[in-house]
């Protein structure tokens, strides 16, 4: 390599006192057998020829590499060339390496067979009962192991996913309608399903206001749109006071024509969210109170016309002479009239 010029050397003395910005560097141009280099090796091939024609120090300031690098670099490509820019693997030397045998496996993959689904640590336990100690971070190794290599093939199953109902009329409760403050602005409305010793099933439609606690009960021998449709009419017709709004959950039996109903009506009618009878906290107590009180105590005939007349009864008794804790004992008719007065 040809002698530099005294020139030269002082500005690469001057690039490593903070003027790199002095130091101009055109690349050199590659063969073009280097063309198919990969961008990687190209930028290492680029740094060590300006490394070999001016110095370690200039490389470092120009391609921003730190000396051992691009040392490093000069001497696999001394040594190896071109091969020796190449990325070397990146794989440990000392790698993790099997440590059961196979009778182990086979011990593994038949208590899995046998006890479907069981997870590492019972299948640990289970070995540790034949008198076989392992770790249950290797039983997970022989599993992981085994369905890699199709020896233990699982079941697959699809999850079917019900499809989003679209509600023509019912919407979530706003949130300036959640705590209403006269009676009729909010009811809530469910349906129980009574299963009694011996008899035909029977449903109870169960309807209360939030404000004034005052309750409308029926019984149906089937919970359908019809049938709820039906007892909105008893709703309407035996609650002291006009309906403004309902809210059930997302029952079939409160959709298609119970829905149309309300629409003419000009009720409003919200859906609660999937899983969350704890947002109907009122009609879901009322139904507790109901077979606690009542179902539990009754022993007359299942027919519709004497389980209506027998429910009728209780619902007097409920609305009229049933002191309420939550209402500081008082009935809901009671306070019903005390809300009258004071609005």
């Amino acid at each position: 390599m040809a002698k530099s010029s005294k020139f030269s050397r002082r500005q690469r003395k001057l690039a490593g006192r903070s003027v790199s910005s002095r130091t101009r560097y055109r690349m050199p141009k590659m063969p073009r057998s280097v063309d198919a280099l990969p961008p990687e090796v190209e930028f290492r091939l680029r740094c060590v020829e300006y490394a070999l024609e001016t110095s370690t120090a200039a490389a470092v300031d120009v391609f921003h590499r730190s000396r051992a690098t691009i040392g490093r670099w000069k001497r696999a490509y001394r040594t190896h060339g071109i091969q020796g820019l190449f990325p070397k693997s990146r794989r440990p030397k000392r790698t993790r390496k099997q440590q059961w045998n196979a009778e182990l496996e086979a011990a593994v993959l038949r208590l899995r067979t046998e006890h479907r689904g069981a997870g590492k640590a019972k299948i640990a336990a289970l070995l540790a009962k034949e008198g076989t100690t392992t770790s249950a971070s290797t039983v997970g190794r022989i599993l992981a192991s085994l369905k890699r290599r199709i020896l233990l093939v699982e079941p697959r199953f699809r999850i079917r996913t019900r499809k989003p109902v679209v509600r023509p009329y019912a919407t979530r409760v706003p949130k300036e309608k959640r705590k209403p403050e006269t009676p009729g602005a909010l009811l809530q409305i469910d349906t129980v399903h009574i299963r009694p010793p011996a008899g035909p099933e029977r449903r109870q439609f169960t309807a209360i206001d939030v404000v004034s606690r005052y309750a409308v009960l029926g019984v149906r021998s089937r919970a359908t749109a019809l049938t709820a449709a039906a007892f909105l009419d008893d709703v309407q017709a035996r609650m002291p006071f006009p309906v403004q709004a309902i809210q059930v959950d997302g029952g079939s039996e409160f959709m298609a024509e119970f829905e149309q109903a309300c629409q003419q009506r000009g009720i409003a009618l919200y859906v609660l969210p999937p899983r969350s009878p704890k947002l109907n906290g009122r009609v879901e107590r009322l139904n507790g109170t109901c077979r606690r009180e009542f179902w539990e105590w009754y022993d007359g005939p299942l027919d519709l016309s004497d389980l209506t007349s027998a429910l009728r009864e209780y619902e007097v008794f409920y609305n009229h002479k049933r002191l309420h804790q939550a209402l500081g004992y008082r009935t809901p008719a009671s306070n019903l009239a005390r809300s009258y007065v004071s609005n």
